[in-house]
């Protein structure tokens, strides 16, 4: 399968207020491993940045201003991300940049373009609720190297965030990779052998038992005597 891994940096935080697209990257991922056959461009977003997003990408106005305009690299980014599933970190802050320099050329919309997107911030607060899930948090968490991100750069940031994503989804991966000492490999878990597994039982010591049950006392305590398994007799 075909992942386009996608950042944008723009001039502030509202297309529908006027505000554009100055940076693209995007990384390409093939069954879930990088191909190299990334797509970078600065454009011109025929406007100055907000200062607080010049804060963010440190990328300036007078940079920019020999740099093509979307309209001119429209064509080339569409067939790159055409028919892919796009990866994005907060998808719909650049989907909804994204999809309003489309309509100014009269293109296509996202939804149209590519066959999925996936929100790695939606997934990263569902695996790690409560938790920080910018971008810096989860390369701190899943001990991607982000030392050399000092400002936000779209290609940096869509290559940091192809780390994180193959990180937060390995379970994805086989299951088993080698089952026995003939070096016999599996594609997926339906063809595996059980039976030629010899898995331990570890069972918990009088220790581990007593401070379970001394969490189970204090659950119960602040619970005044309601929770399930004091109410629940075993079979």
């Amino acid at each position: 399968m075909r992942q386009v891994v996608l950042d944008t940096e723009t001039t502030g935080l509202s297309p529908d207020n006027g505000d554009r697209i100055l940076e693209i990257g995007c990384v390409e991922l093939f069954n879930r491993k990088l191909t190299g056959n990334n797509l970078h461009f600065y454009i011109n977003p025929e406007r100055d940045s907000h200062e607080e997003a010049l804060k963010v990408h440190g990328i300036s106005n007078e940079f920019l201003k020999d740099k093509p305009k979307f309209a001119q690299i429209a064509d080339e980014l569409i067939s790159y991300i055409q028919g892919a599933e796009v990866i994005i970190h907060n998808a719909p802050f650049d989907i909804g940049f994204l999809n309003k320099e489309l309509e100014r050329i009269s293109g296509p919309t996202m939804s149209e373009l590519v066959s999925g997107v996936i929100d790695t911030l939606s997934m990263a607060k569902e695996i790690y609720p409560g938790k920080r899930n910018s971008l810096d948090a989860l390369c701190d968490r899943l001990e991607v190297d982000n030392s050399d991100r000092t400002l936000h750069g779209a290609l940096l940031d869509a290559e940091l965030l192809a780390d994180v994503y193959i990180n937060m989804t390995r379970g994805q991966d086989a299951l088993l990779i080698e089952v026995d000492q003939s070096g016999q490999k599996f594609d997926d878990a339906s063809s595996v052998d059980l039976s030629i597994i010899d898995l331990p039982v570890i069972f918990a010591s009088s220790d581990e038992l007593q401070k379970h049950e001394d969490v189970m006392l204090q659950i119960d305590k602040a619970s005044q005597g309601k929770s399930v398994w004091r109410q629940v007799q075993p079979a």
